[in-house]
């Protein structure tokens, strides 16, 4: 799959749903090398080319969720410009839509795909769903809905005790963020913030990881490895015993965590601090073998 993919021309992209029929979706893009990577149920089951923001509007890194869906979907800001299939991602315009592909980067900020691509992936995405934008192959830093980011918009030493609100947000999908260097777990619902809490990691890995819930089996939490961006061969491998245990949870958490994760849950570990913005490299794993 990585020639076919390295060869795709402008405009061009693969799918092939049949390989992973069911199951929670998620889509990852790269920005350095102009593809969009659709995973169902920790599988690739599509890539495509993508036109991201030019020069001066660069299309920002983050780990956003979809805000809104429209089919047929006219520009606020650049004259009522037909954006079909348009999938929200920020409110101030940024968002997935079928375009115009010239083979690099030509947009406003958008992300624009294949007219055909962009029906598809519409066909099988939800609202709340995750989306990873990322320049490399890394995982990028947090950036999720504004409600998120007018009240808590770092990590401060009046966090340090856990949080659980789960109020906040009642319904919609999960995503959680663990930050390495913060030692620090954030628990978001339809972008906004649920819950946090500190955490133990006991060993770090040399590079940023991101995992998706495939099931929960009398009580076992099935987590799956997602391959991003030149790390084919992690494609859907499930969270070992071993790396399970590199990461310990307060226990009280733990369960209350444990009480909401469906299928479809993603995880995101990043060397950023989401206290200060600083890069690093190190990070781990997810679940304890007794938690999520």
């Amino acid at each position: 799959m990585s020639v076919a993919v390295r060869n795709l021309k402008p405009g061009e992209y693969l799918w092939f749903p049949e390989v992973a029929p069911a199951g929670p979706v998620l889509l990852v893009v790269a920005l350095k090398t102009q593809r969009a990577y659709v995973y169902r149920n920790g599988v690739p089951i599509g890539v495509s080319t993508i036109s991201s923001g030019k020069e001066g509007y660069e299309t920002p890194t983050g780990v956003f969720t979809i805000l809104q869906k429209h089919v047929d979907h006219k520009s606020n800001l650049y004259d009522d410009a037909p954006m079909p299939f348009m999938q929200r991602l920020t409110w101030d315009g940024v968002a997935l839509h079928a375009g115009n592909l010239p083979g690099y980067p030509a947009s406003h900020g958008c992300i624009r795909l294949p007219e055909a691509f962009a029906r598809l992936l519409y066909g099988v995405t939800r609202l709340g769903m995750t989306v990873l934008v990322a320049n490399d192959q890394t995982i990028p830093r947090v950036a999720p809905t504004p409600a998120f980011l007018r009240e808590n918009a770092k990590i401060d030493e009046a966090e340090e005790g856990e949080e659980w609100t789960p109020e906040a947000a009642p319904e919609g999908p999960i995503s959680i963020l663990i930050s390495a260097p913060d030692q620090r777990i954030l628990v978001l619902r339809n972008g906004v913030r649920i819950g946090a809490a500190r955490v133990a990691i006991d060993e770090a890995v040399i590079s940023a990881t991101a995992y998706i819930l495939a099931s929960i089996d009398s009580g076992r939490f099935r987590w799956l490895r997602l391959a991003l961006p030149g790390r084919s061969e992690d494609a859907g491998k499930e969270v070992t015993v071993e790396e399970r245990a590199r990461l310990r949870l307060p226990s009280a958490f733990q369960n209350r965590l444990r009480a909401i994760l469906g299928a479809g849950t993603v995880a995101i570990v990043t060397p950023d601090s989401l206290a200060s913005g600083s890069a690093g490299e190190r990070i781990t794993v997810i679940s304890s073998e007794e938690g999520p």
